[in-house]
């Protein structure tokens, strides 16, 4: 230690020695820096990285060497033999780049190590050539054992310096292992120097060719002046590639971030940059996944086309997957090819793939199954039943008044109505049973091996579940009507099982609602030609085939006619004359009775305009007509056009009218009764709550069902009930018209009792009104006839 410190102080100057130093300390950083863009490129750019790192690193250390051979003085004279030195350059830079390329070897174990004690040792065969090329007028002699040091200190320092290098990228490490590279070469020179001994002789003398000191000078000054280039250029591309790199990155930052879709850019498998949304896919930081093997994260298929979507699985930081498409391209990032991947987060597109999947086979209200679901299970039960030689039953509900519950309380107590009902079939359906909403108010319910006894079991169980069922507002019972076919027996076809279901259904809303009906074969008929008459309806207006009769109302008193009812006939082309007791309620219950109604009050209207004398025009209203938006607003439309004054016009309205919806119904007739128009109730006691309803609206008239008047002559309690309704009448203040007077008796008793005015085949049949045109006009039939 004391020998390598007297080298140091005593035979060197120290200026050139820390000029060395300094040398020494660019070249180690330089060709570090060097070597670690070599690290992060490949191909053809890696090779000229590490080309330049040796060139750096080499001419580095030979300069090194060389300023510090020109600060030692032998006190003799001394030169340099030109081709050792250039070979001692040469050996420099060769061992340099031999130890960088074995450090960058990705297979090689301890390439880091190896590759740096290959530096050390290249640093000691170009030290001890370059004392070969130390020519001195004397003899050198070497102490073995310090020579052992320096190339021991050499090729430790030399690897410990690379290891420490290539372990991390940050500013601190690389400043460490240039460090640690300096004292190794430092540390081999100096201690080489020490184990020479010169023993001066006079009889040695310098050979022709040696380079003086100051030629040498000039060319380790030339060579500080390369390391000195490469060294800015070094640190200029390094600058401009980090610059480059980071205004990329944001760059590349804002815009990928501003994308909902995942972007992340890969150098190869590894993760370089990527944007928050891909962060927030896989749930970790940006700065967590940079530098991650993308390969953990993305599972992908084996692409066929580069620009090709591909479905994949993205596993999160918990281990959970999320179904993704992924776009691959390739870009350049960085003056490199990288891959860039656009990923997009599925799970939104597949829930609503599942819920389209689960609406084309489901009702959306209730959640039961829909139509094309009932469909595809029948024909799949019907072909095992077939096969198995088992029965199959087919139920078909529709729900009692439930366009009254629409009305009444509104589509959203209709749409409770209809969940509850579904909840409350499904609660006593067994195994393989299915409930399936057809549309509307319409279910169907599939019960495979079931027959007739057991179809009728379950029915009934169905209609007592509804019964006790909590379904909604105002008390509202879920009442159903069911209709029962079963497989073979009433069919082995899916639609004509549907069919024959649906026809028995028709008879049970029939024969009174809230009941069931297996099929009949003689249901067939009578529902085709109940459908075959509601068809026909809807088109017997525009055809002309409906006209109307009239009937006189006459005063009892006087005996002159004071009015005329207005009855409507249908004369069907094939069928005939067809009873309104038949059309009357199916125009009513399929809605066609608005057209129907709206035709009969104009034509009416129009006709008793036209009369002479301003007698009374009786027309009946349907409970459909009174509860249909803008009736009142009809009405009126209807007396302006036909000029008709509205005292003339009088509306007979039955109590079944009123009960179905109290308050709406009377808010209609107040607006038509200010008008001007009068109201009569019709068919006064054949109902319920007539009392209350005659005190809840102000009536204009008292129609007696013409059932009590035939009976006056014959029936003390007919006799009994007409007396009250006479003596109701004249303590309200109401006039009386009774119904259906046939006879002089009847008429009589009517008298008798103050009846006010009466109706019958004793005036008149209903007939057309040319046969009333002298109670139209006030003439006598033959003036009426001649005129």
């Amino acid at each position: 230690m004391i020998a390598l410190y007297d080298c140091i102080t005593g035979t060197h100057d120290l200026k050139l020695v820390l000029l060395a130093a300094v040398v020494c300390n660019l070249a180690a950083a330089t060709s570090l820096a060097l070597l670690d863009h070599a690290r992060v490129n490949a191909g053809r750019e890696r090779r000229l990285w590490l080309a330049t790192a040796a060139l750096a690193g080499g001419t580095g250390i030979w300069a090194t060497h060389f300023i510090a051979m020109l600060a030692f003085s032998p006190g003799i004279p001394s030169a340099y033999d030109l081709g050792l030195t250039g070979l001692s350059l040469l050996i420099g830079i060769g061992m340099a780049a031999a130890g960088f390329w074995i450090a960058l070897r990705p297979g090689l174990p301890g390439a880091a190590w190896i590759g740096g004690a290959q530096i050390g040792l290249g640093v000691g065969a170009m030290h001890f050539t370059g004392m070969a090329a130390f020519e001195v007028a004397g003899r050198i002699v070497w102490d073995p054992g310090l020579v052992l040091a320096a190339l021991a200190a050499g090729a430790g320092l030399g690897s410990l310096a690379l290891a420490t290098t290539l372990r991390a990228a940050s500013v601190g490490v690389k400043l460490a292992g240039a460090g640690l590279m300096v004292a190794g070469i430092c540390g081999l020179h100096f201690t080489a120097m020490s184990a020479a001994v010169i023993v001066p002789d006079p009889a040695i003398a310098l050979s022709g060719t040696a380079v003086p000191a100051a030629i040498l000078a000039v060319a380790v000054a030339l060579a500080s002046i390369t390391i000195l280039v490469l060294a800015f250029a070094g640190l200029w591309l390094h600058l401009r590639d980090e610059r480059r790199s980071v205004l990329e990155g944001d760059r590349m930052r804002g815009l990928a971030n501003a994308a909902a879709e995942g972007l992340v850019v890969c150098d190869g498998d590894r993760i370089v940059t990527l944007n928050d949304s891909f962060a927030d896919l896989v749930g970790l930081t940006p700065e967590a996944l940079t530098g991650a093997a993308l390969s953990g994260i993305l599972v992908e298929p084996a692409a066929t086309d580069a620009a090709e979507a591909l479905e994949a699985q993205l596993r999160r930081h918990d281990g959970g997957l999320v179904p993704v498409e992924v776009i691959r391209r390739v870009i350049d990032f960085a003056g490199r090819p990288h891959a860039a991947l656009a990923v997009r987060d599925l799970r939104a597109r597949k829930r609503a793939e599942a819920r389209i999947a689960y609406l084309a086979h489901h009702d959306a209200l209730t959640g039961v199954p829909n139509r094309n679901s009932f469909n595809a299970r029948l024909a799949q039960e019907l072909a095992l039943a077939e096969a198995a030689g088992r029965p199959l039953a087919v139920l078909c509900a529709d729900l009692d008044r439930f366009k009254e519950v629409n009305d009444l309380f509104g589509h959203a107590a209709g749409d409770g109505l209809l969940r509850a009902v579904c909840a409350a079939i499904t609660a006593v359906l067994g195994r393989g049973q299915m409930l399936a909403r057809l549309g509307g108010d319409e279910f169907a319910v599939l019960a495979p091996n079931l027959d007739a006894a057991g179809a009728e079991a379950l029915g009934e169980a169905i209609l007592a579940a509804l019964r006790q069922a909590e379904t909604g507002p105002a008390g509202v019972i879920a009442a159903a009507s069911l209709g029962i076919a079963v497989f073979p027996h009433d069919g082995v076809e899916a639609e004509t099982l549907m069919i024959q279901a649906d026809t028995a259904l028709y008879r049970a809303k029939q024969e009174g609602r809230g009941r069931l009906r297996f099929y009949e074969a003689r249901m067939g008929v009578q529902v085709r030609e109940r459908r075959q008459i509601e068809h026909d309806l809807r088109h017997a207006v525009e055809r002309g085939e409906f006209r109307i009769v009239y009937q006189p109302q006459t005063r009892i008193d006087t005996g002159e006619a004071v009015g005329f009812e207005a009855l409507l006939r249908w004369h069907h082309p094939e069928r005939g004359t067809i009873p309104p007791d038949l059309f009357i309620p199916i125009s009513e219950e399929t809605g066609s009775i608005l057209q129907i109604g709206e035709w009969v009050l104009r034509e009416t209207c129009r006709e008793a305009a036209a009369w002479d004398k301003p007698l009374r025009i009786a027309v009946n209203v349907s409970a459909v007509q009174l509860h249909a938006p803008g009736f009142s607003e009809l009405v009126h439309e209807v007396l302006f056009t036909t000029g008709l004054a509205p005292a003339r016009l009088e509306l007979e309205i039955t109590e079944t009218a009123l009960i179905r919806d109290l308050p709406r119904a009377l808010a209609t007739l107040r607006r038509v009764k200010a008008m001007g128009v009068r109201i009569a109730m019709d068919d006064f006691g054949t109902g319920y709550s007539s009392l209350s309803n005659l005190r809840a609206f102000p009536f204009d008239k008292i129609k007696i069902d013409s059932s009590f008047t035939r009976s006056v002559d014959t029936s003390e309690q007919a006799a009994t009930i007409v007396r009250t309704v006479l003596g109701l009448g004249r303590g309200l203040g109401l006039p009386v018209l009774a119904e259906g007077v046939e006879t002089s008796a009847e008429l009589a008793f009517l008298g008798a009792e103050a009846c006010h005015e009466a109706q019958g085949y004793l005036f008149g049949r209903p007939a057309p009104i040319e046969a009333f045109r002298h109670l139209t006009t006030g003439r006598p039939r033959g003036e009426e006839a001649a005129a």
